[in-house]
């Protein structure tokens, strides 16, 4: 069998190279004798003058499908050992046109303005050069008409989108050819007296000999039928399958995905019901066999379904089966269930050689996730429900909901500390990131089309949750609640006692860095209704209402101690150490009780809806208050005056007590 340089892979070798000049000084040569060196006479096909490029590019494709089924039929080479151009209907339409137009204009195309260059044809030169202007041209405005190729069909075959054999649609081409011989030599002859071959005994051979060949093809296809030839195209890319390795996936592979709460992965266990019922992996359905297609005919090629059983056998088998059908999305766990309890679950102190301390968090990650109490089957296939506003999330909730879609966590910690170990899918973010100098303000919270700009950086959507995780610094939680509110997305709430509570109770963990796609997060049309500016609180000075209240120490309060341009207060607040909303246990912060906070806080705002303007010196602190009464206690009138005591300080014509 012929085995070419594109069937080796080898285009690009110096052996190469030579074969394609040979080549190309070859068919120059016949060009040149074709005449295609002139661009007077390629144009005469236009005017039905001289038929010269008809019956030489019509001779090359028929001699050359001919001799190309021929050659497959006697197996001197094989379908894979020719490069066959992809079908991109909308390109090559319009590529199509272009060149024609180009071809009806100048008399050349770039093989035969080759063959005319060559011969000293200075129209030949200026069309290459345009050429070849065209083509870079082409290549700046690529973005612009990129999606006239997005819609590329593969390798489309005639034959088989029409339902006939590779030799019956030869034969068509055959005589259609033969047919534009005799077509070409007749409009020659009658319209300018040319036409020499016209009833001659070459070209009555010739064509006899086309079509006995054409003919000849049905005698030696072995063209299987069109379902046998899909069948074969199938099992092909099975076997590719097996050898690029997507018919499996590692046991660690599908730990670190599932814990990152990968929503892609559709877990199958084709177990009995009974063995799935003693232990299963978690997010797993329990199907069996016979009813994979039909309970996974939602899931066609979207997603990824993953098989496992006890071990790989019957897992293998059900993946090729479902490939048949259509499933290009299938694979099976490697090892099975067994080899993920050993790789995976089993403890690091009883494996035969030292695990690295990374590996060993990574493990008891693993561990913890997936050997956590199940959830009841009767509830596996719902989602959780989620809050749809602002609250305190417990452990206990986000332990069981770990890895459910839609849920986002975001650490708030320190870079290091993160690094360290952090909770499975967390991303990282500093809360200082929100802030920025606003209005010749500094420690302002970012305008919301830069807080957009973080959300889809992070890959959060409109209708994700999120988990908000710090340490004994709510501050930072309600500051980055603060940003959510200016985003307009009240899916947040922040776990009681953060990641210090989260370790204490020896919940899981691992270090992982969490992959995030991109997402284009909204901008909202209108700005927040919470917070306001310093022109409102000047007009609310010796007023009733609004209330000022001032959540910075009492000792800054009262000017005792200082760290901006003034001492003190804004007139007419009163005071509530932010510090007072939160009780610390033994080794985590968290915030007090709802109804002691509610009696709390009666005491100082007369109603609920009563107007309220908070404010710290940086809007930090304030941000802990404001969550405090508007989300846990319910008041209705709360505002965040963000520019804060460090604005205020430093105007000297603004009044301070």
């Amino acid at each position: 069998m012929i085995e070419t340089f594109f069937g080796n892979g080898t285009l690009d070798a110096p052996v190469a190279l030579l074969a394609s000049l040979l080549i190309g000084i070859v068919f120059g040569v016949a060009l040149e004798q074709a005449g295609f060196g002139s661009s007077r006479r390629l144009a005469g096909i236009f005017y039905f003058r001289d038929m010269a490029v008809l019956k030489v590019m019509f001779t090359a494709v028929i001699v050359s499908m001919l001799g190309l089924c021929y050659a497959k039929a006697f197996g001197w080479i094989a379908a894979d050992n020719v490069y066959f151009l992809h079908t991109i209907y909308a390109a090559q339409i319009v590529g199509g046109l272009i060149f024609g137009i180009g071809f009806v204009v100048s008399g050349w195309c770039p093989g035969t303005g080759a063959v005319g260059l060559a011969s000293g044809k200075v129209d030949a030169l200026v069309f290459l050069a345009g050429a070849i202007g065209g083509s870079m041209l082409y290549n700046e405005a690529y973005p612009a008409v990129a999606r006239l190729s997005a819609a590329d069909h593969g390798v489309v075959f005639a034959y088989n989108s029409l339902g006939i054999s590779e030799a019956a649609l030869a034969l068509v081409f055959t005589l259609i050819a033969v047919g534009g011989f005799w077509g070409a030599e007749y409009l020659e002859k009658r319209r300018f007296g040319t036409g020499m071959l016209w009833g001659s005994p070459c070209l009555k051979a010739f064509s006899v000999v086309l079509i006995t060949g054409a003919f000849g093809l049905f005698a030696l296809s072995k063209q299987p039928p069109a379902t046998a030839t899909a069948a074969v195209a199938q099992e092909t890319a099975l076997l590719k399958g097996l050898q690029s390795g997507t018919d499996h996936i590692d046991p660690t592979e599908l730990a670190d995905r599932l814990l990152a709460g990968d929503t892609v992965i559709i877990l199958v266990d084709i177990r009995t019901p009974g063995e799935f019922s003693r232990f299963h992996l978690r997010s797993a359905i329990n199907l069996q066999p016979e009813e994979l297609s039909a309970a996974l005919a939602p899931h066609i090629n979207q997603g990824l379904i993953v098989l496992y059983s006890n071990g790989m056998t019957h897992p293998a088998q059900a993946r090729d089966s479902l490939f048949r059908q259509g499933f290009e999305n299938v694979c099976f766990l490697t090892d099975g269930l067994e080899g993920f309890l050993e790789t995976c679950l089993k403890p690091a102190s009883l494996r035969r050689e030292p695990v690295p301390p990374i590996q060993a968090l990574k493990i008891s990650a693993w561990r913890a996730f997936f050997l956590a109490p199940a959830t009841p089957a009767a509830t596996r296939s719902s989602a959780p429900v989620l809050p749809e506003k602002p609250g305190l999330i417990e452990t206990d909730w986000l332990n069981e909901n770990l890895g459910t879609p839609g849920i986002k966590l975001i650490d708030l910690r320190a870079q290091s500390e993160y690094n360290t170990s952090h909770i499975p899918g967390s991303l990282n973010l500093n809360p200082e990131s929100l802030r920025g100098w606003v209005r010749g303000v500094p420690s302002s919270l970012l305008p919301a089309n830069m807080l957009a700009e973080h959300f889809s950086l992070m890959g959060i959507h409109p209708d994700n949750f999120l988990v908000l995780v710090c340490t004994d610094k709510l501050q930072d939680a309600t500051l980055a609640g603060m940003a959510c509110e200016r985003l307009q997305h009240v899916r947040y709430g922040f776990l009681q006692g953060g990641f210090p509570k989260w370790q204490a109770e020896k919940r899981p963990l691992d270090a992982m860095l969490p992959t995030a796609q991109p997402s284009q997060y909204p901008v909202p049309d209108q700005p927040d209704a919470f917070t306001i500016e310093a022109k409102d609180v000047l007009q609310a000075l010796g007023r009733p209402e609004p209330l000022l209240l001032d959540v910075r120490s009492a000792d800054y309060f009262a000017g005792k101690k200082q760290d901006e341009a003034r001492g003190g207060h804004i007139p007419g607040a009163i005071n509530r150490d932010y510090t007072e909303d939160v009780a610390k246990a033994k080794t985590y912060s968290a915030f007090k009780p709802v109804d002691e906070l509610g009696e709390i806080y009666a005491k100082l705002i007369p109603t609920k809806d009563t107007p309220v303007i908070l404010y710290c010196r940086t809007g930090h602190q304030a941000s802990q208050t404001y969550f405090t009464l508007t989300h846990l206690l319910g008041y209705t009138h709360i505002k965040w005056y963000d520019g804060g005591w460090t604005e205020w300080s430093a105007k000297p014509e603004w009044p301070v007590e």
